[in-house]
């Protein structure tokens, strides 16, 4: 069995530091095996990835992991079953901010714990599509007090930005962690969400660490892809590394990558997320896995450790870069741009 290192982002809650991300999982991804993606699922955890990150918009994927918990506890007990982290989301689609209410939130989270086969939601990470409509403090607060009676353990926040996580900690939520895109070619959480993370204890969950599977051996020395591409994470991430700085520069940083790979008798991606977890306020990098076929890659990013020249050789490179600018998220929230244009906005319709 791998041991896969954890962390502690309040006292008695501990969460292993390579998630499981579950969005693959999802319908829109394809036909699964309930069975085989359960079998799946145990084995991640058995590699000493226990912790699971999945969502209200992800069609399919809460029921799923409802499953393998009851069949889990059913096998090992309700000690074991413990230790596994569920981290689920509430997200309202942008087309029903105006109109949220107490009884629409809650109804959120009453469906999760169903879904889940929960008594109680372990983290439930808020997103909130439009800072123009008014709203998302006051949600917070109804997930706070959810928290007082006993529903919800924990909360953290999606792809907020540094002036609205400070909203919400300023307003009494105990915030515990954000998840946001964050990688060695998108570094946004540096500009200003780290430093405010540090100050208030609030750790990050990253993804995107190895960019939809661009920061991998497969695409070192390939010529530049051009659209439109197979799917839309990797519409998404090549925008990403256009604002980095472009292909050419890409391409040095995985040359690099791929150097310091050999040293460690590793791929890029390992090392690619391997670096996010030696960053400051990096509680976790969320690995997204439709099966077990990389499983003792993942499992395997927290068994070595980078050295200070191995990061000088990585920051000699990245310190070339030219983007993305901004907060987190920001891109991705100006509708009309490169990057919001291609996000899906109202996913509860389709879930």
């Amino acid at each position: 069995m791998t041991l896969v290192d954890t962390i502690s982002l309040r006292p008695g809650y501990d969460i292993s530091r390579i998630i499981h991300g579950g969005w693959q999982l999802a319908g829109g991804h394809g036909p699964i095996n309930r069975a085989v993606a359960v079998a799946d699922l145990d084995a991640f955890c058995e590699a000493g990835i226990s912790t699971f990150d999945c969502a209200d918009i992800y069609t399919g994927v809460e029921e799923l992991i409802g499953a393998f918990r009851a069949d889990y506890g059913h096998r090992h007990g309700a000690e074991a079953l413990g230790r596994i982290k569920v981290h689920t989301k509430c997200v309202p689609d942008l087309a029903r901010l105006r109109d949220v209410d107490r009884t629409y939130i809650r109804a959120i989270a009453d469906t999760s714990l169903k879904r889940l086969r929960a008594e109680r939601l372990d983290l439930v990470q808020f997103h909130w599509w439009d800072y123009d409509v008014p709203g998302y403090v006051e949600v917070a607060g109804w997930l706070s007090e959810m928290q007082r009676e006993g529903k919800i353990d924990r909360i953290g926040g999606t792809n907020f930005d540094t002036p609205r996580s400070a909203e919400l900690v300023a307003a009494g939520v105990d915030l515990v962690s954000l998840q946001v895109q964050y990688s060695l070619i998108d570094n946004r959480p540096e500009h200003a969400l780290v430093d405010f993370c540090r100050r208030n204890r609030v750790y990050l969950l990253c993804y995107g660490t190895v960019a939809g599977g661009f920061l991998s051996d497969r695409w070192l020395g390939a010529p530049e892809p051009q659209p439109p591409f197979d799917n839309r994470s990797l519409t998404k991430y090549k925008l990403v590394i256009d604002d980095f700085g472009g292909w050419d520069l890409f391409q040095d940083l995985l040359h690099v990558l791929r150097g310091i790979a050999d040293r460690h008798n590793t791929d890029i991606s390992s090392i690619a997320s391997r670096a996010m977890l030696d960053r400051n306020m990096v509680a976790a990098v969320i690995v997204g896995a439709r099966n077990r076929r990389h499983l003792a890659a993942n499992a395997g990013v927290t068994a070595f450790r980078l050295n200070a020249a191995d990061h000088a050789e990585i920051d000699a490179v990245i310190g070339r870069r030219q983007g993305p600018e901004g907060d987190t998220f920001a891109l991705e929230r100006d509708r009309s741009g490169r990057h919001g244009s291609i996000m899906k906005y109202n996913l509860n319709q389709v879930a």
